[in-house]
């Protein structure tokens, strides 16, 4: 069945590393060959801040960069369909990328629920308007995060197992967006960095959750990013770019390469 085919590729893995010291690793790339993956999701799946995007993917901002392009040029899969979308929230996933999948499909790996909730207004309030407005902002979206977000994230989930029975599917979170006590000098106080980072953690926290009782994995990114957030100094995220607003707190190619990559690898 395709399901054990998924799992004899996870003890081939090691089994793989192994045999490419003897010079016999072909076997672990026949077997990494074989699967069908699918990529859904949102800008964090599609790229946006990581460039060289794909013009044929117009507004969805398909990097070639992001990290579901990364894993299939290193493991050459047998097919792979990349839907994921800038903008992206669980109903355009429901609605727009599950074209690809079918009883066929061996892993899928998608990040939603961060445009849901409401990420990019509670940035925008944060930026422009006061301490106080933007902490209540946040709290708005974690109050949604516990009140709406969960079914949607279910209606998405269950549409994934209804086309892919089969599928191993990763679901990843989303970073934690700053360093406290940074190198950063100006901007939002430490009080919204920490609120803001806060409730990334709930988000994903509330991700986790759902994935985890649909049987799905939850692999979290916030691990790979530390030292790595915005006023590290060695960021993997845009700070806010009003040149370009739409990169703005989103993965850079090294957050791509660096972060959600190796996450997606750990979780297979």
């Amino acid at each position: 069945m395709r399901l054990s085919r998924f799992a004899a590729l996870s003890s081939s893995l090691l089994l793989g590393a192994v045999l490419a010291l003897t010079g016999a690793g072909a076997a672990q790339a026949a077997e990494t060959a074989a699967l069908d993956y699918v990529a859904l999701g949102d800008s964090y799946s599609s790229g946006v801040g990581a460039g060289s995007y794909d013009s044929a993917s117009g507004d969805c901002k398909r990097s070639t960069k992001a990290y579901p392009v990364l894993w299939k040029n290193a493991h050459a899969p047998s097919s792979f369909a990349f839907t994921a979308c800038s903008g992206a929230r669980t109903g355009d996933v429901t609605a727009n990328q599950l074209g690809p999948l079918s009883a066929a499909t061996d892993l899928v790996s998608i990040t939603i629920g961060g445009n849901d909730a409401g990420f990019a207004d509670v940035m925008t309030t944060c930026v422009l308007e006061s301490e106080a407005t933007c902490i209540n902002r946040v709290n708005q979206a974690k109050a949604y995060v516990d009140t709406t977000l969960p079914g949607k994230l279910d209606s998405v989930y269950n549409a994934i197992s209804g086309k892919a029975p089969a599928a191993h599917v990763v679901v990843l979170g989303y970073p934690r967006f700053y360093q406290l006590n940074g190198s950063c000098i100006a901007g939002l106080s430490e009080n919204e960095r920490n609120a803001i980072n806060g409730a990334s953690d709930y988000l994903n926290a509330a991700t986790a959750k759902r994935a985890a009782d649909h049987g799905f994995t939850f692999a979290s990114v916030a691990p790979a990013f530390t030292g790595h957030e915005i006023c590290s100094g060695s960021a993997w995220l845009h700070s806010l770019n009003w040149l370009n607003i739409g990169e703005s707190y989103h993965p850079t190619a090294a957050g791509q390469s660096g972060g959600y990559l190796p996450t997606f690898n750990g979780a297979l």
